[in-house]
């Protein structure tokens, strides 16, 4: 299935690959970019994928859309790894995509839920790609570890990393985890812990003083210039607009407000 994409008004010179969780679909997080009301001139394509409809192990094996088989948890989750590389192949895909439309890598931000958060982590890791940044929303990362001896930082990503302190599927140890591996590599990472469990509350976003300042950083994202292209020759950002990216990880608090209810 192809991705829902939200394309802006003007044209795109930035990106945002968003995966949903499990049993959810590509529509899970697009009342959020509306609830950001972003200005006119944003400039910022949303993508949305789709993961494929599978039998899931740990739900008595009904099938639904599941970015890989999750054969079982204790807590840490025993997965299918062969399916996980398919996905990750998958947002290499698409950031290949946007790269082939103009945009660069500095100005690709990916971001997902749970399954989808472990997802672009290992595809940000295993890629080593100079990213503008990855949103980790209540997940973790499968192997992590393993996966950060085999892939060392080349260029040190900017990380947000959110999770609710009574999440009942996935348990903040897990997430807390894999942001202090990602730390202790040498990324860039942000920590935020929210008293709630999981929710969908797209609605108070648009009221929400933390998406307003995620409106705000996300406004800096889409009027900062641009960075040239893919080539290697033009992946160093100018000093405002990488900073204006900074703020784009590092304030989106809009994650307060909308966790979504899916694992």
């Amino acid at each position: 299935m192809s991705p829902h994409i939200i394309e802006p008004a003007s044209p795109a010179s930035r990106a945002v690959i968003w995966l949903h969780g499990l049993g959810a679909d590509c529509y899970d997080f697009v009342p959020v970019v509306e609830a950001l009301q972003l200005p006119e001139n944003h400039g910022i394509r949303f993508i949305f994928p789709q993961a494929p409809t599978r039998p899931v192990t740990i739900n008595g094996g009904f099938p639904m859309p599941s970015w890989y088989d999750i054969l079982g948890v204790s807590p840490a989750r025993a997965i299918n790894q062969a399916q996980l590389d398919e996905s990750i192949a998958l947002v290499r895909q698409l950031i290949d995509e946007q790269c082939a439309q103009g945009i660069a890598l500095e100005n690709i931000v990916l971001a997902g839920f749970s399954q989808g958060g472990a997802v672009v982590l290992c595809t940000a890791v295993s890629s080593q790609l100079p990213l503008a940044g990855v949103m980790a929303l209540s997940t973790y990362g499968p192997d992590l570890d393993q996966l950060l001896q085999r892939h060392p930082v080349e260029h040190p990503l900017s990380l947000f990393h959110a999770h609710g302190r009574f999440d009942e599927v996935l348990p903040l140890t897990m997430g807390r985890e894999a942001h202090d591996l990602m730390q202790a590599a040498g990324h860039q990472t942000s920590w935020h812990e929210y008293a709630m469990a999981r929710g969908l509350h797209a609605g108070d976003c648009r009221h929400s003083p933390v998406a307003g300042r995620a409106a705000r950083s996300l406004a800096s994202f889409a009027v900062g210039p641009p960075t040239g292209n893919c080539s290697k020759n033009n992946r160093k950002a100018s000093l405002s607009h990488g900073l204006a990216l900074h703020c784009l990880i590092f304030n989106f608090h809009v994650v307060e407000t909308c966790l979504c209810s899916k694992h």
